[in-house]
């Protein structure tokens, strides 16, 4: 596969992750909020994690076609995942707080729109080359000399 087919493949499959890994954050959300009674702030924090959990498996089964599944790379997929999310915060703060920009049209379009592109190219990159070192990853990175 050429390296342009492999880096679309590759973009495909995480963004397949990432739709699935949505559904399932808003799912929990959803249940946490309406049927059990949960507070935003508990029934968020656990439907984030969910989110986090099926995007890992199926950016490592999928996407990077892992035969296993690695503590120490789900908790560098979560910290990526975290950096994101920080980001999409960022950008809503600096709109909503910074710049004056108080109504609901902006923080969506700041929070996710912007901020959701943002930390998308930031969980692609992190996913990429710090949870998944892919061939490509490899090859661009200079070797270490000690």
């Amino acid at each position: 596969m050429s390296d342009q087919g492999a880096v679309r493949r590759e973009l495909l499959g995480f963004a397949a992750a990432g739709l699935a890994a949505y559904a399932a954050d808003l799912a929990v959300f959803l249940v946490l909020r309406g049927p059990l009674g949960q507070d935003p702030i508990t029934a968020k924090a656990v439907s984030f994690l969910a989110g986090c959990t099926v995007a890992y498996l199926g950016n490592a089964l999928g996407t990077y076609r892992r035969r296993t599944v690695a503590l120490r790379e789900y908790g560098v997929f979560f910290a990526v995942n975290l950096a994101g999310a920080a980001v999409q915060l960022l950008c809503l703060a600096v709109s909503h707080h910074g710049l004056g920009l108080t109504s609901a049209r902006a923080d969506t379009v700041s929070g996710l729109g912007v901020g959701m592109v943002l930390a998308t190219c930031l969980r692609f990159w992190g996913t990429r080359t710090l949870v998944f070192r892919t061939a490509a990853t490899e090859e661009a990175r200079p070797p270490w000399t000690g």
